[in-house]
């Protein structure tokens, strides 16, 4: 193998399993590699230090296990500038621009490295040449004449490393499992959303009909009143299903106290759908007095944003829904600048569209009942995500339990 780069790697690269990944990728892509420096870290707290020297039967296949390794935030030993080409047209981009990850990611531009703001995956950097700052934007974002950045040269991603503090991160990194102490599970996530409330960040819920249809939305409703969410990101679905089971006490038809279906409840939640297009939105209906109780009531009650992004899948939709996809990519990037901590709970869908937006650094829990469910949302690039198989009707009441038993304890 005639051709080689060296490369660096620094952080907690050994119990993260950065450097397993580095050697198995080198490996799988018909590389090889020689270990110049590997300097480990005595303590706990200390980092751990690597040089390589990697080996590839070509260039192009180097450029390719270079571009794998980048992602695990391996550097080359002589970093150069970025490269950048103008869009020739809105929304295309140049030939062989660098595709983002989730984690934090800087660029070197003019000999200096600059953080880019505003990372999420797969999407674009952008550099104003002018201000010296980098941006990612999605495509939709793209205009012409704007710089975009091309290839891994110059670009320096942070992969995220294993939590050092001692809680639900460190509790359970990267586990899906339906067989671990639920007590305990749900104990630890409060732990880490009140600590999340503690540094002033906020904490958003990403929701689904199940959590009406279990029966946990007076519970939700609960934990929105008594200030523990801050944003909620949902659907038609779980916004016309809280409606019609305060205005019926149904979901879907069905009486949530006895399970039984009602007669003519087929209709309930279009007539609730019908009541806020009647009022003119959610926030009319709540200050009309259509709508008296639950989630949607304390959302408008306590001020906190609602985001409802609409599929085709929809009845009505209510007012308040954004049926412009782009339109609603843009509203949840706007409100997630300050959220530490992101609960996702019975909803594959919503829960992706939310994760793509979300920088590795925000921790992220992931409740489904369905194990492939929360698997998937990993796979699909959200790999902070810690997974909890569950039912909403069991989780979300045992969470407010244990955030009130906490907060009294604490008093």
């Amino acid at each position: 193998m005639n051709h080689s780069r060296e490369i660096e790697v620094e952080g907690h690269i050994i119990d993260s399993g950065i450097m397993t990944r580095v050697f198995d990728r080198i490996m799988d892509m018909g590389g090889d590699f020689e270990i110049i420096t590997f300097e480990v870290g005595k303590k706990k707290v200390d980092p751990s230090f690597a040089r390589l020297r990697v080996f590839a039967e070509t260039e192009e296949k180097l450029d390719l296990i270079m571009s794998e390794l980048h992602r695990y935030g391996i550097r080359l030993i002589e970093a150069d500038n970025v490269r950048l080409l103008p869009a020739e047209a809105d929304r295309v981009v140049p030939t062989g621009f660098y595709s983002t990850t989730n984690h934090p990611t800087s660029i070197r531009y003019n000999d200096d490295w600059i953080l880019v703001e505003n990372i999420e995956m797969d999407c674009i950097i952008k550099v104003d040449p002018k201000n010296s700052r980098a941006f990612c934007i999605p495509l939709s974002k793209l205009r012409k004449g704007d710089y975009v950045v091309l290839g891994e040269s110059g670009v320096r991603v942070i992969y995220p490393e294993r939590p050092r503090e001692t809680g639900m991160f460190e509790f359970m990194h990267g586990q899906v499992s339906s067989e671990r102490p639920s007590e305990t599970i749900v104990r630890k996530i409060a732990e880490e959303l009140l600590k999340v409330k503690a540094k002033g960040q906020m904490v958003a819920l990403v929701g689904g009909p199940a959590i009406v249809h279990t029966g946990a939305g007076d519970a939700l409703a609960t934990m929105i009143r008594e200030g523990y969410i801050d944003i909620l990101f949902s659907g038609n679905a779980l916004a016309t299903h809280d409606i019609e089971s305060n205005l019926f006490g149904t979901s879907l038809g069905m009486n949530l106290k006895t399970g039984d279906l009602v007669t003519g409840g087929h209709k309930h939640h279009i007539i609730a759908i019908s009541e806020v297009m009647r009022a003119g939105s959610i926030s009319a209906a709540v200050e009309s007095g259509v709508i008296k109780q639950g989630i949607m009531y304390e959302c408008v009650k306590a001020g906190i944003p609602y985001l409802l992004a609409g599929s085709i899948r929809d009845d009505g939709p209510l007012p308040d829904v954004i049926t412009d996809v782009v339109e609603a990519q843009d509203a949840i990037r706007s409100h997630l600048g300050d959220c530490g901590m992101v609960l996702m709970i019975g909803t594959l869908l919503h829960s992706v569209a939310v994760g793509n937006c979300l920088p590795s650094y925000v921790k992220t829990i992931c409740v489904d009942i369905n194990p492939a469910s929360v698997t998937k949302l990993m796979d699909r690039g959200t790999s902070q995500a810690i997974g909890v198989v569950s039912d909403a009707g069991t989780f979300i009441p045992a969470l407010l339990a244990a955030l009130q038993h906490q907060k009294e304890t604490s008093s």
